[in-house]
């Protein structure tokens, strides 16, 4: 956290002591000026005296534009009423530091106060009001909105970001239970097939469910799992849909891992799905699906490939506008951003699908989940 962040807070859990620390910030700026300005000729005590009740119409001034007509203006949109207000509490001010400098500060500094300047003639003398307290109230005043602004628009800034995270992340758990009831349905209509031949790999893959399961509700509530852990949820996921396409299916998965890698849940075991259910699924013939996955030290690829029928490829409906495709899209983009690219169409018979992450930006959004996930 920052020093500016630190003072955030800070005025956050300690509203009104920040205001008192910030005008007697001011005040001791208007001490050391005054005294610097004057010499020897008043004290300390009296300059602090005197600038402190002529701090009096720099407060008003402060946060009556701060909290009232500034409001007005902005949000509520009433023009006049705001202007009207600006006027009167510019002179209010102005005429108020004037009594404060005559009536108050002169006599304390041993100046007999002048025959002439009653209180008609400060209220009266509209030049010397605007001239000389004016300025001076509003410029201190302005300093005053300048931080007030600022600190707000952080704040705001802060709040977007914190709705945009939120937003994130649950749109992430939809698009996770999007996919979750649909794999769950496909499998266990496999199952329940193997049941009514009373099968030997019945109890296998009731054990392979099991482990998927495992993976999908207890290990994916994190940003990134072990690569290792989405390719044995992957390898299970093809051994149960081996297991209903029987010798008709061809798969070949190859993988050259250089090193282990984190990375987010379930995208890879959705675009296995998306290839069991838009290519082996609609082939009566001989379907076949091609896997390769390769890690080096900065990219991740992930290409997969499938057959399609002639009637899916005269489809005029685009592959990578399908609901899973498109989910896919989405749940990358909130994960990585830019740091991604995902390339999906049709070769000659075939539906070929490249995923393709940038392993250095990955790196610095895992590490700083991590630490973000230690507060």
């Amino acid at each position: 956290m920052n020093l500016f962040n630190k003072l955030l807070s800070f005025h956050k859990k300690h509203r009104w002591l920040s205001h008192i620390i910030y005008w007697v910030g001011v005040l001791l700026v208007d001490v050391s000026s005054s005294k610097y300005t004057d010499g020897q000729k008043g004290t300390y005590s009296f300059e602090f005296i005197s600038d402190f009740l002529y701090e009096i119409p720099y407060i008003i001034a402060a946060y009556g534009l701060a909290y009232f007509i500034i409001p007005q203006l902005v949000y509520r949109k009433k023009y006049f009423s705001a202007v009207g207000a600006f006027i009167g509490l510019s002179y209010f001010t102005s005429a108020l530091g004037r009594i404060i400098i005559v009536k108050l500060c002169e006599p304390l500094a041993g100046i007999a106060p002048k025959s002439f300047e009653t209180y008609t003639e400060i209220l009266t003398d509209i030049p010397k009001l605007l001239y000389v307290y004016f300025f001076q109230i509003m410029a201190a005043a302005f300093v005053f909105i300048f931080f007030k602004i600022f600190k707000d628009q952080i704040e705001v800034q802060k709040r977007a970001l914190t709705l945009e995270k939120e937003k994130a992340e649950t749109e992430l758990k939809l698009l996770k239970t999007q996919l979750n009831p649909h794999f769950l349905f496909n499998t266990l209509n496999n199952i329940y097939s193997l049941s009514f031949t009373s099968s030997p790999a019945t109890s296998e893959s009731i054990a392979r469910l099991a482990d998927i399961l495992d993976h999908i509700l207890y290990r994916c509530n994190v940003p990134y799992v072990p690569l290792s852990a989405e390719i044995a949820l992957i390898k299970n996921y093809i051994e149960l849909e081996k297991l209903r396409y029987n010798q008709r299916l061809s798969i070949n998965f190859h993988t050259r891992i250089d090193q282990e890698i984190a990375i987010a849940p379930l995208i890879l075991l959705s675009l296995v799905e998306n290839a069991f259910k838009h290519g082996a699924s609609d082939d009566t013939g001989t379907p076949s699906i091609a896997i390769d996955l390769r890690v080096d030290e900065h990219h991740f690829t992930f290409n997969i490939s499938n057959t399609v029928t002639e009637q899916e490829d005269g489809n005029k409906d685009s592959p990578s506008d399908r609901i899973g495709l498109n989910n896919l899209r989405k749940q990358l983009n909130l994960i990585y951003g830019k740091a991604y690219t995902l390339e999906a169409g049709r070769r000659n018979m075939n539906f070929e699908v490249s995923l393709t992450i940038d392993l250095t930006h990955q790196h610095k959004v895992y590490e700083k989940d991590k630490v973000l996930a230690g507060r």
